[in-house]
Parts: structure tokens; C-alpha cells; sequence
């Protein structure tokens, strides 16, 4: 039977996932090391892992609330208010998501409509172009590169708008390139989106990850927070990855159109995650957030070790201050990047994903994970750079 004319061409105008590919190959062979799965090492804490077991012994499996468990959202507020400096509204301007992806998808289904522009930034995570497309939009994309830290600058947006351009997303700290925006950046470009009359979509799940600099939300700095809506969750900080656990913040008249959705959409996020995802909150409060400084600090550690063995192999590479990525550029081997990863897998076993998944930008990059222990992580550094010594030595040819 031939299904293709009962497809959507939205959902036809997209290929699967760039790295799913490199994963499976990964799956099916023994002794793999992976650079590649973006989530921490860290197992959920335990006491965070407990409150979910006792929320299921105290008979919380009902629904909750379509926009979550009023005691999280209050909790939410008050952590974007003592450690972001934005103050929302936890009945109206606040929603829990199926984590923070589904909250990207509520953004853009609120805001765009077909034909409708949207600045994404190169390279960057992948799911943007998707729900993009998904909702009839067009992706109009700045490319950002390394020389300038990855960042976004005035003259890059005044470039890229276009009569049709209604938003722009930010996303730092950034997944794959590990840059983040310090507040003078933010400061730079927040006129030129007034000017323009648009809004921000900041996901900003990395925002606990960052090394010797604290994060700044654009939603912080004067005229942005009426234009702004922030994604943010539980995965990467408090290491909830499987939980699902995300929430938005956004002025009341956007916060109710994404929350409509939702409540078609989903019901509500899960019951039990929602009431660990509390503990996580109040547990950081107390103790000064721990629990993710301790392991900011072990990524820190991974971090350096990472960038010092890929420059030792003659690499370019942008020393990352946030999110837990390296992105060496390994264009100086005269080979793309796409093909390197697939060689390296199948020579030496060791997953990192090529540049080109997270768009065009990234060509001639790789996407290393430091989210693995330190034994697995001076190995496989040790099998790439066997790997780029078979290559410059000519006994490999790709």
C-alpha cells in the first residue's frame, strides 16, 4: 500500500534525528564508549528519588492540576525570582511541561502561523527546525561562529529580520556549542528585538551549567520580560532526565494561549515527578543547591581535561563556559565530520556526534559529551587521538 499520500508534508519536509543514526550503530557493539547522549552521569539524588516513592505510598497518583501542583509553581516563582531576578505570576504566567521540549513546542505552536519567520540560531539543538515546520513556520537561521564565542550579536539579527520575522530563540547556555550570553551581550541585542517588535523564546534548561559565570536570563534586563518566554526544567540540573519534568514562565497573555494547548495536549505532567521535582526545589533552597554544585564541579574538571586533549591533538576548539559540551573543529584533517564520526565508530568504538545534525553551522565539528565519568572520558580521548594519528599518518584513509 503506498502510505505517501496520506502523509503530511510538514511532517515529510524533515529527515529523523541526525544523531539517532550514530546511536544505533553504538547499540550493537561491546565495550562502546559514548560522547553522545546529552544528560548527566548523575543518578537522580536520592532523597529527590524518595519523595516520588513517597508520594505513590501517600496515594498522590491522580491528576494534578492541567498547569501542575500549586505548591511547584510557587516554588518555580521563587526560583526565578531569588536566582534569576524575574518575578511571575504562579497562578497565571507559570505551566509544568512534559519537560522542557514540550514547552518549546507550545511556544511555537502559540506563535506561529503558516509562513510565519523565526531567527534560530546555528548550530544549535535539534528539535528547533522541526517544530518549526511542524507548525507551518519557516526557519530563517543566523549563523553563529567561534571566533565571536558562539554568540549573537546586534548586527547578526538586524541581518537575518524580515517583515514576517515574529520571534527569535535564544538558547544559552548552549547545546552543542556550550556558549553562553553575558549580560553585556544580552544588553547589546535586546533593543534591536524591541526595535523589531519580537518575542523571545529562551530555553534555558542549562542554566544551573555554567563555569565561573552565572547565568542571565534576557527576560531580567528592562522592556524584555513582556516579550519574553523562558523554558526551563529539571533534566539537566538536578539530573531528571527520564522524569520528564519541565516548566514555562511567560506574561499571562501568552501563558494562558501555551497553556490552553497543554491542557489538550497532555492533561498534566506526571503526578509522581512533579512531586519530586518539589523536593528538588526545596531541597536546593535549604542546602544551597548542593547537589548541583557538587556536580558542576565534577563537569568542570571533565570540561578542562577535554578541551586540553583535543587542542594536545592540534584541534581548534572554543572552550566551553556552560552546558557540558566540547566542540572541537576538525576541519584542519581535511575531512567532514560526518565522516569522522562514522570512522570513529566503527574503528575505535567511540560515539561523538557530528556538527551538521545541530545545522548547517556546524560542519567540521563534533559534539563530545562530558557528561560520562573520567575514566571512560581519558580513554576514549586517548582511542580518538590514536584515531587522528592513523588519519595525519596516512595508515587510515577515510
Amino acid at each position: 500500500m503506498n502510505y505517501d499520500k496520506y502523509l503530511s508534508r510538514k511532517v515529510k519536509s524533515f529527515g529523523p534525528s541526525g544523531i539517532r543514526k550514530y546511536f544505533d550503530l553504538l547499540n550493537d557493539m561491546e565495550d562502546g564508549i559514548s560522547l553522545g547522549v546529552g544528560e548527566p552521569d548523575f543518578i537522580t539524588p536520592e532523597p529527590i528519588r524518595n519523595a516520588a516513592i513517597e508520594s505513590i505510598k501517600n496515594c498522590h497518583t491522580k491528576y494534578t492540576s492541567n498547569a501542575g501542583l500549586p505548591e511547584l509553581r510557587k516554588a518555580i516563582a521563587e526560583y526565578q525570582k531569588r536566582f534569576i531576578g524575574v518575578e511571575y505570576d504562579p497562578e497565571t504566567e507559570i505551566v509544568v511541561t512534559v519537560g522542557a521540549s514540550e514547552g518549546i513546542d507550545l511556544a511555537m505552536r502559540t506563535l506561529l502561523d503558516d509562513g510565519d519567520d523565526i531567527l534560530i540560531m546555528e548550530p544549535s539543538y535539534v528539535s528547533y527546525e522541526p517544530d518549526v515546520k511542524l507548525c507551518g513556520g519557516i526557519v530563517n537561521p543566523i549563523y553563529l561562529k567561534a571566533d565571536n564565542k558562539f554568540r549573537l550579536t546586534p548586527e547578526m539579527i538586524e541581518n537575518a529580520v524580515t517583515p514576517k520575522t515574529k520571534a527569535i530563540l535564544l538558547a544559552y547556555p548552549n547545546n552543542p556549542t556550550g556558549a553562553i550570553m553575558e549580560r553585556e551581550d544580552l544588553e547589546k541585542i535586546a533593543p534591536v528585538i524591541i526595535k523589531h517588535d519580537l518575542i523571545v523564546i529562551s530555553d534555558e534548561i542549562y542554566s544551573e551549567l555554567t563555569y565561573g559565570k552565572k547565568h542571565v536570563s534576557i527576560a531580567s534586563l528592562p522592556g524584555m520580560r513582556e516579550r519574553t518566554i523562558v523554558l526551563n526544567g529539571f533534566s539537566k540540573a538536578f539530573s531528571m532526565t527520564g522524569w520528564r519534568m519541565g516548566y514555562f514562565c511567560a506574561p499571562k497573555e501568552l501563558a494562558e494561549q501555551m497553556y490552553k494547548i497543554h491542557q489538550y495536549l497532555i492533561m498534566c505532567a506526571s503526578t509522581q515527578g512533579q512531586h519530586a521535582a518539589l523536593f528538588a526545589l526545596r531541597d536546593a533552597f535549604a542546602n544551597d543547591f548542593k547537589h548541583v554544585r557538587e556536580m558542576r564541579d565534577e563537569y568542570d574538571k571533565r570540561r578542562v581535561y577535554m578541551v586540553k586533549a583535543f587542542r594536545d591533538m592540534g584541534f581548534d576548539v572554543f572552550e566551553p563556559e556552560g552546558a557540558f559540551y566540547v566542540f572541537p573543529c576538525v576541519k584542519s584533517l581535511g575531512i567532514g565530520s560526518e565522516d569522522f564520526a562514522y570512522h570513529l565508530i566503527m574503528q575505535k568504538k567511540v560515539l561523538v556526534v557530528p556538527g551538521e545534525a545541530f545545522g548547517e553551522a556546524g560542519a567540521g565539528y563534533l559534539r563530545c559529551c562530558y557528561a560520562t565519568d573520567m575514566e571512560r572520558i581519558k580513554k576514549a580521548m586517548s582511542l580518538i587521538g590514536e584515531f587522528v594519528d592513523d588519519i595525519r599518518g596516512g595508515r587510515l584513509k577515510i
